[in-house]
């Protein structure tokens, strides 16, 4: 029987057929949602899942961070529900601009902003668990986010998972030449000024057409697909700070990249492995998959989730 609810989605909603409210009471998972305000007094957005009944023993703590133009909730909340259904707490926020959170769309002048509101959300759930073992699950800008956070946090996390971490833009991706170089003056001078892209990142990132179209069909989505001026310097700049400093990421750490990502290069995935100080580490890069990794076939996202839930299971069974 299959872990993962993804095989009961459809190109219209990721709950089947169900509503959501449905699609929670089948899977036996207790979900809660509301707003924080973080240091800017903007409203994110926050929800967390976990195994209905108070009879159930919590096994750890995982906390969930979407990538860029994405959300907490929809297509990226399968894999939440299916880690709960396992015996986890789940939490996860919308970053700013994305999903029901406060912040103007695809603009990030500062992803240092981001960090500090996973921080505050984070920290908070694990103070109410401070004896369960506790997760970070990013992808893309959100792995990005996870390794920041775990360079800032270096004994608080007991694993770091990363799938198409932003390590390094795509050659495929990035602004052409001479514009990257431009980037910063641009910045500066119009920094909403929105890059023009032939494709939405959306369209390189699901292989399979009707997970793209699911993502679209999202209530809560709030993207144009082209990113600003300001968001590409930001992106870029973590990338380089990145690839700078993750020798010093020392948690047990899983690094998840498809082969054909065409949205952030693999090098960086293997440069992150190669370089940490985790003595816990695994690198693995999945010939022919894409920058989304639950947008391959069924089967594919179905092992890959295996291998996600293991690889936590075995690293919460050893801190209990």
């Amino acid at each position: 029987m299959a872990h993962h609810p993804i095989h009961e989605a459809n190109e219209s909603s990721p709950y089947g057929n169900l509503t959501k409210e449905e699609f929670y009471q089948k899977h036996h998972i207790f979900h809660h949602e509301t707003f924080m305000l973080n240091k800017h007094n903007m409203k994110i957005f926050t929800q967390s899942w976990q195994p209905a009944g108070s009879n159930s023993q919590l096994k750890g703590v995982v906390g969930m961070i979407h990538g860029y133009t994405s959300e907490s909730g929809w297509l990226f909340e399968l894999s939440a529900v299916g880690i709960a259904k396992a015996g986890f707490l789940v939490c996860s926020l919308d970053l700013q601009g994305h999903g029901f959170s406060e912040g103007p769309r695809d603009h990030i002048t500062d992803v240092q902003s981001l960090v500090h509101d996973c921080l505050q959300y984070f920290d908070s759930v694990r103070a109410h668990h401070p004896n369960l073992p506790h997760f970070l699950y990013g992808e893309s800008l959100g792995a990005a986010i996870a390794i920041l956070i775990c360079l800032h946090q270096k004994k608080a996390w007991n694993g770091l998972i990363v799938s198409g971490a932003m390590c390094e833009i795509s050659s495929k991706f990035k602004p052409v030449w001479p514009l990257e170089k431009l980037l910063p003056p641009v910045a500066f001078v119009a920094p909403s000024w929105r890059i023009p892209i032939t494709r939405p990142p959306a369209s390189r990132s699901y292989r399979e057409n009707w997970k793209r179209k699911l993502v679209e069909r999202s209530p809560n989505r709030r993207t144009s697909g082209k990113p600003t001026a300001a968001t590409a310097l930001q992106l870029l700049r973590v990338c380089e700070y990145i690839k700078r400093n993750c020798h010093e990421v020392e948690a047990p750490m899983l690094v998840l990249h498809g082969g054909e990502d065409m949205i952030c290069d693999p090098d960086g995935a293997k440069h992150l492995y190669e370089s940490a100080s985790s003595k816990d580490k695994s690198l693995k890069i999945f010939p022919g998959m894409w920058h989304q990794l639950i947008g391959e076939p069924n089967e594919s996202a179905e092992k890959i989730f295996d291998t996600i839930l293991s690889w936590i299971e075995v690293r919460a069974g050893l801190f209990n």
